[in-house]
């Protein structure tokens, strides 16, 4: 009975991941396809790489890539930091107002972002900021986010550890340093991987906040090109395309890393 089961299970998951990966391959198909040929005709596949020198050489399809990685990169390597130092503050060091102010910041993830575009936009114009890559990185480093899931792990840790460090001689930021980030990789991951796919996805505050096509990233990049093509099925697809195998090679790699840190998001421990 536990083996039919199993079999079971895993039939239904083979099915439902063909399932999602049939649109991905649909999209490379098109993609091959010359403009004007069907994909299947006359018992031969006319399939080409002519659609993507089209597309690279009608849109900065690499530049606007080059601005998410950077974006989104800054983004991450910020939020790691200053999420880990606020984290390891509420957690282990003792001030007044201190559970107050943590329930403050835990606050913030009831409010839609769509609710502080305005004064997210009116701040940025006052700092000049606007349509700069910083306007994309300095604001999603105020997520509360990354402080929760820190602090959390942080607070399961062996306080035992920061008195024997504390006998040592070490101070707050010693300890921070050298204890808890390096045991706490595992929540580091996978804040670090829902960061880096946060600000890589994100399409409407870059709609907002940036109008030079040499600033744009690839989210917003996309429709601009696909708006200028809007009778065409093989260039935008095959835009489309060069915008995935990027992501789709990065999960290749880091897969175990992204499960892990989606095991881990699901409960205290691994």
């Amino acid at each position: 009975m536990d083996r039919a089961y199993r079999y079971t299970i895993r039939i239904v998951a083979a099915l439902v991941a063909v399932l999602m990966l049939l649109p991905i391959g649909y999209m490379l198909v098109m993609s091959l396809t010359p403009e004007g040929f069907r994909t299947y005709s006359g018992g031969s596949f006319h399939l080409s790489l002519s659609n993507y020198k089209k597309v690279l050489d009608s849109a900065p399809i690499f530049g606007w890539m080059g601005n998410s990685l950077i974006v989104a990169t800054c983004t991450t390597l910020l939020i790691l930091l200053l999420s880990s130092m606020a984290a390891f503050a509420f957690s282990r060091v003792r001030f007044p107002g201190s559970k107050a102010l943590f329930l403050i910041f835990l606050s913030g993830m009831m409010i839609p972002g769509e609710a502080t575009l305005i004064p997210l936009y009116l701040m940025m114009r006052d700092l000049h900021m606007l349509g700069s890559l910083q306007s994309l990185i300095l604001p999603a480093l105020a997520g509360p986010m990354g402080i929760f899931i820190l602090k959390q792990f942080f607070d399961g840790l062996p306080k035992e550890l920061e008195e024997a460090a504390r006998m040592d001689g070490a101070g707050f930021f010693r300890i921070w340093r050298t204890i808890f980030l390096p045991l706490s990789r595992p929540a580091l991951g996978a804040l670090a991987i829902f960061s880096f796919i946060g600000s890589w996805n994100d399409f409407l505050w870059p709609l907002i906040s940036i109008s030079d096509k040499a600033f744009m990233t690839i989210t917003l990049g996309l429709p601009t090109f696909s708006s200028s093509y809007a009778n065409s099925y093989a260039l935008p697809m095959t835009a489309n395309a060069l915008a995935t195998i990027p992501v789709l090679l990065v999960f290749l790699i880091f897969q175990k890393q992204i499960i892990k840190g989606i095991a881990f998001t699901g409960g205290k421990e691994m």
